[in-house]
């Protein structure tokens, strides 16, 4: 199953995302009449209604997350660590990002002008389905999921070289793009390919089957140190390959099972 959020007659609504046999295209086919995030899980059982289809590609599109919190997983892939000249964590390395750097798909990233060098970062996101507080290693992580989405961790490199800790360099309006559904049919355990394109040219190539940590870890583990709420957002870590752009380019993170999030880059006004 997949839902989006987008905007409707200047309103934002939740939608069921279907692939309709006959369009070759996916469509919003139905408006979810609460947010998935109060599903508790089943996301199948909430009210709906019906509504004239939407061709996704033409939808406004909003984040599909309303985060209390965006947890980022660091490092988490070993040549991804070695290709920045840092050592494999022993531990999972988390940092925030703030929801107020959320933009929805097709939103321009805004490179600001105290930083010199910007990168893109091609991620699995993860989104909370139920409240997950103090998880021990006998609780499966899966009924806490409520599914799979693109983001790009957008970072000023040098920024975060220069502060010795991430806030500012990650935390800037327009850095953390996500989206363009989120959809609970992928499963990270056996492998799930991350790709990311710059200007249609592939520049990541990951598969989730390479984490450090995997999904069951991180989760746990950030679950000993905060309570999760529904809706929350993890980001599970970057493959090998990130690089910087500049104004003029465009960023696309691929995930198979979810779709495409494409952003173009600008220079901050």
């Amino acid at each position: 199953m997949k839902y989006c959020r987008f905007q409707l007659n200047g309103s934002a609504h939740y939608g069921l995302v279907e692939f309709v046999a006959g369009s070759n295209e996916e469509e919003i086919t139905r408006l979810l009449l609460q947010p998935p995030q109060h599903s508790d899980g089943d996301v199948e059982g909430l009210p709906s209604r019906r509504m004239d289809r939407i061709p996704l590609a033409q939808a406004s599109l909003l984040p599909p997350v309303e985060p209390t919190k965006i947890v980022c997983v660091g490092r988490n892939y070993r040549e991804h660590a070695a290709e920045l000249g840092h050592e494999i964590p022993q531990e999972p390395l988390l940092f925030f990002k703030p929801p107020s750097s959320l933009l929805p798909p097709g939103g321009i990233i805004l490179r600001p002008k105290v930083s010199e060098r910007t990168d893109y970062e091609g991620e699995l996101g993860v989104v909370i389905a139920r409240r997950c507080h103090q998880l021990t290693e006998s609780d499966d992580v899966r009924p806490y999921i409520l599914g799979y989405t693109c983001v790009n961790d957008f970072t000023a490199r040098d920024l975060q070289n220069k502060d010795g800790q991430w806030t500012r360099a990650k935390g800037f309006d327009t850095f953390c793009p996500v989206g363009p559904v989120v959809a609970d049919g992928l499963d990270p355990w056996a492998g799930v390919p991350v790709e990311t394109r710059v200007n249609g040219e592939v520049r990541q190539s990951g598969n989730t089957r390479d984490f450090i940590f995997s999904l069951d870890a991180v989760i746990r583990y950030i679950s000993q140190i905060m309570t999760l709420e529904p809706g929350d957002l993890i980001a599970t870590g970057t493959p090998k390959g990130v690089g910087p752009v500049v104004a003029g380019d465009a960023v696309e993170v691929s995930i198979e099972g979810i779709g495409q999030l494409r952003n173009p880059i600008a220079n901050q006004p």
